[in-house]
């Protein structure tokens, strides 16, 4: 049975990592075929007649202060958790696997370059960091994402780079290097595939903190934009009618913890059925 096959069975095996594909895998689903399930295809539609009502039959999620449906805000709402787990896990994966290559395989000046810059990075907080960045570059998703995903490059580099020193030495590699290979195919060919295992997890671990780290940013006004909802910015609108109306807060915030679950729950099973341990310098 070849590894990948092993891996699959030890991963369907753990039940909490199949609950939480399950769980992503019908958050993919609302979010695709949002109109049908929210029964709406302008979830910023508002009523002033039916302004806070609680859940019922009608309004599952009840409404918010402008009689917006909030069931309809929070499955809309599911796209950006998507968008934002999808395209900031691949800016920081793309960059931090291409620096971790180079850092790892050629050391020298190259990697002390590279781990100094990582490490300027990585030293500051990630909230401040993107914070700074969204500042500079501009509120609204595009900047979020890319705010994102640099901050969360450096989480990508450093495993790469430590597993990278090890695969290098081994003798496939320097067979590689004897016949004639030149750098770049010995670094598709048989590093690459190496480290790919150790990726795949960073990258389901790194969406979890993504998704919070939108989150927080559009709480503090910086991520999506009205008339637009994420669920980040659900619980900013939210929270000055928490006396009032606390299903407006609890929902959204429940919708995040459960697929951050999910998303953890993912990344410990693939890292047990993959048998990887993130380790960095």
């Amino acid at each position: 049975m070849s590894n990948g096959k092993k891996a699959l069975r030890k991963l369907l095996k753990n039940k909490l990592a199949v609950l939480g594909m399950v769980v992503l895998l019908l958050l993919v689903i609302v979010a695709i075929f949002a109109p049908q399930v929210s029964g709406t295809d302008d979830p910023n539609a508002m009523d002033y007649t039916s302004t806070f009502v609680k859940p019922c039959a009608e309004h599952p999620f009840g409404t918010d202060d402008l009689g917006r449906d909030m069931w309809a805000r929070v499955i809309y709402g599911a796209k950006y958790t998507i968008i934002v787990g999808i395209f900031t896990v691949a800016i920081s994966m793309v960059l931090g696997t291409v620096l971790g290559l180079l850092s790892g395989y050629y050391g020298g000046t190259i990697d002390r370059v590279i781990t100094a810059a990582m490490d300027a990075i990585w030293s500051l907080p990630t909230m401040i960091l993107a914070l700074a960045i969204t500042a500079a570059l501009g509120s609204g998703l595009r900047n979020c994402i890319i705010a994102i995903g640099i901050c969360f490059t450096p989480a990508f580099a450093r495993v790469v780079r430590s597993m990278v020193m090890t695969v290098r030495e081994m003798e496939y590699v320097q067979s590689a290097k004897a016949i004639g290979l030149n750098d770049f195919e010995i670094i598709v060919r048989y590093v690459l595939p190496n480290v790919t295992p150790v990726i795949i997890v960073q990258a389901s671990l790194n969406a979890a903190q993504a998704i919070i780290s939108e989150a927080s940013l559009s709480y503090l006004g910086l991520g999506i934009q009205p008339p637009d909802a994420s669920w980040g910015y659900l619980l900013k609108t939210s929270q000055q009618y928490m006396g009032r109306a606390p299903w407006l807060s609890i929902i959204p915030g429940l919708m995040i913890l459960l697929v951050v679950l999910a998303l953890n729950f993912v990344g410990d099973g693939l890292r047990d059925a993959l048998d990887v341990r993130l380790k960095a310098d």
